[in-house]
């Protein structure tokens, strides 16, 4: 485990999955500790793919290749190309093994740095093959609900602009189905209770904000901010003191598409030797 601090905040992170296990700010643990039982993950990121594909296979200038929920890099061991006290950098890169995943070449490196308080995520893909190479990313860390006391249900999700209160529902297979449901969202603020998640993730795609606060009742809050994100997901398995607040590049296949890889919506294409960047911050507030 790799750990990076600065004052009284820290975050450790594994190398498999370059995935963050834990993030405390003065001695509060603010990240869902993982059940076998209910969800094995912390805060995973998700890589060449985001979300379920149909029948866990992608399809690619004719070909079909078994690439499933969330892609692989989650599953794979990082390379630690650097550490200091308060940064940390690891790397994955295409091999013989991920190509019968996904038959491109890439880099995928991911960094993480602290201040007191926050913890800052940059995500960089890069196309190191001789063609065009389609991708998404995403974060997904499971943030502890409640996080700061009070019940779950006094919790709310505030976001940077008002939202459409009209979300996708998840079909079969978690793929994103035509048919819709209205949320209680009221402008920019959406009252948390588990039952919303009765039916699986809240997916606001194309969404207008880059940012949104998870507010406690007592005033306390941590802010999620993304640059170059243009979905948010929502979601927790109901009743287990967690939630998701996850940002997308792109998101499920949807319920009638079946078509190739590069024709997939939302989907970004990075020329040979082109970079992608997204980055993302945390900052924990307490309450006043």
């Amino acid at each position: 485990m790799i750990v990076i601090r600065s004052g009284a905040t820290s975050v450790s992170v594994a190398r498999q999955g370059a995935e963050i296990m834990t993030w405390e700010v003065g001695g509060r643990p603010l990240l869902w500790e993982p059940r076998l039982d209910v969800w094995p993950e912390t805060a995973p990121l998700l890589f060449p793919v985001v979300g379920w594909t149909r029948n866990g296979e992608v399809r690619v200038e004719g070909k079909t290749y078994p690439l499933a929920l969330h892609g692989f890099a989650r599953q794979r061991e990082f390379r630690l190309v650097t550490q200091h006290a308060d940064r940390a950098r690891f790397t994955l890169a295409s091999d013989a093994a991920t190509r019968r995943l996904y038959p491109f070449d890439f880099t995928f490196t991911v960094e993480y740095a602290v201040e007191e308080g926050a913890v800052s995520t940059v995500l960089m893909v890069a196309n190191t093959g001789d063609r065009p190479m389609p991708y998404a990313c995403g974060l997904h860390p499971g943030f502890r609900w409640p996080f700061a006391g009070g019940a779950a249900t006094d919790y709310r999700l505030h976001f940077a602009a008002p939202e459409n209160p009209v979300v996708p529902r998840i079909a079969p297979g978690g793929l994103i189905a035509r048919a819709t449901r209205r949320l209680p969202l009221e402008g920019a603020v959406l009252p948390l209770a588990p039952s919303l998640f009765d039916n699986d993730a809240l997916c606001f795609l194309n969404a207008a904000s880059p940012g949104l606060r998870f507010e406690a009742p007592g005033g306390a809050a941590i802010t999620v901010e993304g640059e170059d994100f243009a979905h948010w997901g929502v979601w927790c398995r109901p009743g287990n003191g967690y939630l998701c607040i996850e940002q997308w590049t792109g998101f499920s296949d949807p319920e009638d598409f079946a078509g190739d890889l590069f024709g997939k919506p939302s989907m970004r294409v990075l020329p040979p030797g082109a970079t992608g960047r997204h980055a993302a911050r945390y900052r924990y507030t307490a309450a006043s």
